[in-house]
């Protein structure tokens, strides 16, 4: 089955409108993998010592050769004394060996290059959460909730 997608216009490319079920499917093999691997701490670093991180996504690339990895370390967003900029570049740092430890837990064709991002989405939802807090805010939703009755 054809994936669907939208043209931009005559003669040109047509533009994918997400990631294909191999796509998906390598992601969650891939997190699935490197959440055991962080499990067992075989990653011996100062910055990840003691520290709980979290994989919330992995994106592949179309070729399945390389992964966009998102984690979050735990109570980056509670407690001030977490910084997440290190952690990121521990995790970076050792994305080699990781991938060693990766090609032999998997059974894929190619073992993708890891690369570490910090996942922004818990900011943005705490951002969002806090404007409906608005006082302004939240007495428009009100109002909006009222018409509708």
């Amino acid at each position: 089955m054809k994936r669907p997608f939208k043209a931009k216009s005559l003669g040109q490319k047509p533009v994918e409108l997400g990631p294909n079920q191999r796509q998906l499917r390598g992601g969650e093999l891939v997190r699935h993998a490197l959440v055991e691997i962080l499990r067992e701490g075989e990653i011996h670093d100062d910055v990840l010592h003691d520290v709980s991180v979290t994989i919330t996504e992995v994106r592949m690339s179309p070729d399945l050769r390389h992964a966009t990895v998102f984690v979050e370390p735990l109570g980056a967003g509670v407690n001030s004394k977490v910084q997440v900029g290190p952690i990121v570049e521990a995790l970076n740092k050792h994305s080699k060996y990781m991938r060693g430890v990766l090609g032999r837990m998997i059974d894929m064709k190619f073992t993708p290059a890891l690369r570490f991002l910090h996942d922004e989405s818990f900011n943005e939802a705490a951002r969002i959460d806090a404007l409906f807090m608005r006082p302004d805010i939240a007495r428009d939703l009100r109002h909006d909730d009222e018409d509708e009755n």
